[in-house]
Formats: structure tokens, C-alpha cells, sequence
């Protein structure tokens, strides 16, 4: 029953994912409605990121205390809803708005999923059982650009919207039925259908140094992952020159290889706790592998065109691997009562990456810095976020047990 929950989170965080890159797939049929210069675009991501860091915090806590069945049906019902919105607008300012809202509703997806993990996994599956989840990001970025360029082929692109809207609506019906006590559905000892206590409080949390260490890291690491997601589509039509059908035909190929990074980075993790490495060993030499790849994404400018989609592969893999990672440290280091709060505080930190990056590329762009320029920086950005992990968590044992804490 555990796998199949994962399973179903997964179709989940696909939704999310099909429903975010509607908007960056679809933009050149957008643009002849509503006229966006690379500024405009870069201001429709930050007002999506800049709701989705808030709830991602908010919706943590919000998942800590209603449970994970009552707030993930309130997250999805919301975000479908606000996706669906999308076809309403008729300027940028209510295309803002809407973006803001879809941000809103999503934030809670990936601590929800986390708590989800918690309630059950044993530690030696959890990975695994993220990779599973985290896949759901690679199907639904798959899915977007051939099923947009289909879409627009016989109707205009508003109708978009409302069908991923439709779909996401769809799934909370499935949800509600499905989502049982955690205590029967992973069969765990250590896991009662009784309420697992309070929520942590946020200040109380905050004063752990590996929360930082984690939030510093994916700060980071998402700064370069959204942008490679939601800049993809757009680089193929500027500076590659491709229409919808090009990049609808092409532009999945990463997002596919993304998916293939989630299952192998958490199997593999998993993999090396099976065989009797300790959990710190098992996690970071992963997570170190993962990070390896991403300085080659340099090189996207400077190659033809089947030679840059093999390194947005590239890209697509490390970076999914990575972020498949990242997200289970939370699940081990935190109990169960402080996972969802704690992997909002960490989203938090990613979506403001990926906002402060974003407008810095629309800026380089618009002041004819290039490509180049914004390659080279997104390249050394998970080596970095690694070492600060390194550094933050050296030892990877529950923060209660390390620092006598009496919450834990």
C-alpha cells in the first residue's frame, strides 16, 4: 500500500509540474495576445516563485497541523483552481495574479510529500520512495510540451489552462479515497494513527544550523534548476530559433532524463544503505555525484543544437538526483511532527533562489550580457550548494539525538 501512496503523490507533483511549465511552453502563443519582453517574463516566474517560497514555509506548517490528507486536498484543490484561472486573463497584470496563486497552491506539494515519506517509510526506503515522488516532476514536464503544442493545434491557448485544471481536480477526488491511516499503510511499529504531538515551533527550529545549511544549499540549487526549467522553452525560441512544434517535439527529452535522475539518485542512495554504508556516506556521496555533472551545462551555448539538449539532459539528471536528495535530509534528520515545517522552511529557501536568479537573467538578457554569461553562473551552483552541506551537516544523525534536544 506504501508504493502505491507514492505512486499517487507522485501523479500529484506531475500535475504541479504540467501545470507551471503551461505558461513558459505556451508563451509564444501568449505573447500575441498579451506582448511580454524578457523582463515581463522573468516578473510572471518571481510572482509565481515569490507565492510558492511563502506557502512552501506556510504550507509546511499547514500540513503539520491538519495532517497530510486534509491539507494536501486543500493544496491541490486551490492550485487547480488557480491554474484554471490562467484563461481568464487579459493583460500581464491579471496574468500576475494568476501566476501568484498557482505559486500559492503548489508551495505546499513538496512538504506535504515529505510528511507523506515520514508517516510511510522505513530510512533504508525513503529515498527511494522520494525518487518515486520526485519522478512526478519529470512526467509532468514531459507531458507539457507535447500536450500544449497538441492543444494549440485546434484551439487557442487559454484552453490549456483549464484543462490542466480539470486534471488536478480530478486527482483530489482519488486522494480522498485512497489516503489512509499511515500506521496500516506502511505497517511501521514506530507509527500510530494518535496525533505524533505539537508542531515545532518555527523559532525553535530556526536555531538549528543545519536547517540553515539546507536552506543555503537549495537556495542555490534551485536558482539554477528553475531556471533550466522555466527558461528552457524560451531559449529554443530565442536563440535557437524553434516554433511550438520544434520545441513541443524536442523540449521534453531533459525533463525525461530528469525523471530517470530521481529514480536512480534515491535508488542509488538506498542502494548503498542496503549494503552497509552508513546513512551519512550513502546520502552525500550521491548527493556529491549529482552535483559533479551540473558545471557542464557551461556548454550549452557554445555546441549545436542535439548536443545542447544531451547536456540539458545532463543537467535535468544531476539536478533531479540532487533535489530527490536534498529533500529526504529533512525525513532524516527531523522527527516526524517537524518534517512538513521543516522542508517548508528549506522549499522557502529554493523558491527565492530561483526568484533572486530569475530576475537576474531577465536583466543580462534584456542588457545583452547573453546566454553565456547566465550559463556560467548556473553551472557552479550545486557544487556550491554541496560544500555548504559538507560544512552544515557533517554528521548525518537525527538533529535531536546530536544536540540533546528535547523535542525530538
Amino acid at each position: 500500500m506504501r508504493w502505491r501512496i507514492a505512486i499517487l503523490i507522485s501523479a500529484a507533483i506531475a500535475i504541479s509540474y504540467l501545470d507551471r511549465q503551461t505558461l513558459p511552453v505556451a508563451i509564444q502563443a501568449i505573447s500575441k495576445d498579451i506582448p511580454l519582453n524578457n523582463r515581463q517574463f522573468s516578473a510572471l516566474q518571481s510572482a509565481f516563485l515569490f507565492a510558492y517560497a511563502l506557502m512552501y514555509a506556510g504550507g509546511g506548517r499547514l500540513v503539520d497541523l491538519l495532517g497530510t490528507r486534509r491539507a494536501f486536498t486543500a493544496i491541490m484543490v486551490f492550485w487547480s483552481l488557480a491554474c484554471a484561472s490562467h484563461a481568464l486573463a487579459t493583460g500581464f497584470f491579471m496574468l500576475a495574479v494568476t501566476r501568484f496563486l498557482l505559486g500559492m497552491g503548489e508551495g505546499g506539494g513538496f512538504p506535504a510529500a515529505s510528511r507523506a515519506v515520514s508517516e510511510c517509510f522505513r530510512a533504508e526506503e525513503r529515498a527511494t520512495a522520494m525518487g518515486i515522488i520526485n519522478a512526478g516532476t519529470a512526467v509532468g514536464a514531459v507531458a507539457a510540451p507535447p500536450l500544449i503544442a497538441a492543444v494549440l493545434g485546434f484551439t487557442n491557448w487559454r484552453w490549456i489552462f483549464v484543462l490542466t485544471g480539470a486534471i488536478g481536480l480530478a486527482w483530489s477526488v482519488w486522494w480522498i479515497f485512497s489516503y489512509g491511516d499511515p500506521s496500516l499503510t506502511s505497517g511501521r511499529k514506530d507509527i500510530s494513527s494518535a496525533d505524533p504531538g505539537a508542531p515545532i515551533p518555527w523559532l525553535q527550529l530556526i536555531r538549528v544550523p543545519e536547517i540553515w545549511g539546507l536552506v543555503s544549499a537549495k537556495f542555490l540549487s534551485d536558482a539554477a534548476w528553475f531556471f533550466l526549467l522555466f527558461w528552457l522553452p524560451k531559449y529554443l525560441y530565442d536563440a535557437r530559433g524553434f516554433d511550438i512544434k520544434g520545441v513541443g517535439a524536442l523540449a521534453w527529452i531533459p525533463s525525461a532524463a530528469a525523471g530517470a535522475g530521481c529514480l536512480l539518485g534515491g535508488g542509488f542512495s538506498s542502494f548503498l544503505l542496503r549494503r552497509g554504508l552508513p546513512i551519512g556516506v550513502a546520502r552525500k556521496v550521491a548527493l556529491g555525484l549529482s552535483a559533479a555533472v551540473m558545471p557542464f551545462i557551461v556548454l550549452v551555448p557554445h555546441v549545436g543544437v542535439p548536443s545542447a539538449i544531451a547536456l540539458f539532459c545532463l543537467g535535468y539528471f544531476g539536478q533531479q538526483s540532487w533535489s530527490t536528495l536534498v529533500m529526504v535530509l529533512p525525513v532524516d534528520l527531523f522527527p516526524a511532527r517537524a518534517v512538513g515545517s521543516v522542508a517548508g522552511l528549506v522549499g522557502f529557501g529554493g523558491a527565492m533562489g530561483g526568484i533572486l536568479f530569475g530576475e537576474l537573467v531577465g536583466y543580462l538578457l534584456d542588457h545583452n550580457f547573453g546566454y553565456g554569461t547566465v550559463f556560467d553562473i548556473a553551472g557552479a551552483l550545486h557544487v556550491a550548494a554541496f560544500l555548504i552541506i559538507l560544512v552544515a551537516v557533517p554528521v548525518l544523525l537525527p538533529v535531536a539525538e546530536r544536540r540533546k534536544l528535547s523535542w525530538g
